[in-house]
């Protein structure tokens, strides 16, 4: 399956901090739900200044896309497995009267026979409405969510969202914006990559793509392969030529001045991993840097672990070990084409974009100092 490909601000949310209570009432409260090929993740928060508190999470994973590259179709289990997640994300939702929020589904949603069904039924037993956002929506939500961690000196950007069924890729040109003005500049794309006439420094969206590859439908595509570094090779090599319509796929790339920004469960726990945590700490690991060889040393220490390694291995945890190879091939192929020593590693993505569009439109976070 080909690629899909497009025809052609100010405040600084820090997504996840520690939960506190509400003290001025549920009407305050903001939730958003991201129901994607793999997981099931939902954040209710609440403004505060220029930045969200957490006030309530939930996440489980619920393999809604497993057999979807057979098939087509969710399957029964799936189905069953994602409605009882989302009957406990309807509790918390009336438990803290949530009114404003935005439930979406991304690529397993986007690409099953049976979507329309599963979305009658979801309302049906559990009373939430989903709607499957365009892979552009994704995109511009994940990027969003992670502008605070922009470096002032990054002046050609690419931000990577690694998921379950589909991987966006955006790149960023910031080189004609005021160093100081960057990362605010990357926020003000919640209004879309292509940019109307603004008082403000813009962010050029020089091109974006959405691969419809993610960790668990690249790994179901090669589980026939037995062997171990055989499947991770093809594994890496076939997310490459997805690539090739990809403009800046083409262009030489200087490591100076260029950032990739990784937001996925894989670079997370890689970034665990490097860091040798056998409990993951977000403190820790988001806004990490590591440099390509950092993450290499990561890769191929799984590899020489085998399968059976990796089950027992406490830094990469139970529900990651069977997705991570495949997460790790993307990532490989991404910094085969462009190396670098400052990958910087976010612990956000589609839920604190959905926050933070839903608290830009309504006015109600601060605008940040520079």
């Amino acid at each position: 399956m080909t690629p899909k490909r497009p025809k052609g601000a100010g405040a600084f949310p820090k997504p996840v901090e520690p939960p506190v209570p509400p003290t001025d009432g549920p009407n305050d409260l903001y939730a958003a739900l991201d129901l994607g090929t793999n997981s099931c993740r939902m954040l209710i928060a609440q403004p505060k200044g220029s930045q969200f508190h957490v006030v309530d999470s939930f996440s489980k994973s619920v393999q809604l896309g497993a057999g979807l590259e057979s098939s087509g179709r969710l399957s029964r289990g799936s189905i069953t497995r994602t409605i009882q997640a989302l009957k406990v994300c309807r509790s918390k939702l009336e438990k803290h009267d949530v009114q404003r929020m935005r439930l979406v589904a991304t690529e397993a949603c986007r690409r099953a026979k049976n979507s329309r069904d599963f979305m009658r039924r979801v309302h049906r037993e559990t009373g939430l409405k989903l709607e499957i956002i365009k892979p552009e929506e994704e995109a511009r939500l994940a990027v969003i969510s992670c502008a605070p961690l922009v470096s002032t000196k990054t002046e050609q950007l690419l931000v990577v969202d690694i998921g379950g069924g589909s991987t966006e890729l955006v790149w960023i040109d910031l080189s004609a914006v005021p160093r100081p003005e960057r990362p605010r500049a990357i926020m003000r794309l919640h209004t879309g990559f292509k940019q109307r006439e603004s008082p403000f420094p813009l962010a050029r969206v020089v091109d974006w793509i959405s691969v419809p590859l993610g960790v668990a439908t690249l790994m179901e595509q090669f589980s026939d392969v037995e062997d171990d570094a055989a499947r991770f090779a093809l594994m890496s090599w076939f997310f490459e030529e997805k690539l090739a319509d990809f403009a800046p796929y083409a262009n030489e790339s200087s490591r100076e001045g260029f950032q990739i920004i990784g937001t996925s469960g894989t670079v997370t726990t890689v970034a665990a991993s490097h860091l040798g945590l056998k409990r993951y700490d977000r403190n820790k690991v988001d806004g990490l840097r590591m440099s390509s060889e950092q993450i290499d040393r990561v890769i191929r220490d799984y590899l020489s672990l085998g399968p059976e390694g990796r089950r027992r291995d406490p830094r990469i945890g139970r529900d990651r070990q069977a997705l991570i190879m495949s997460g790790s091939a993307i990532l490989q192929a991404l910094l085969r084409i462009w190396p670098t020593d400052r990958l910087s590693v976010a612990d956000r993505g589609l839920r604190e974009g959905l926050l933070y569009a839903q608290m830009t439109t309504d006015g109600v976070l601060e605008e940040a100092l520079p």
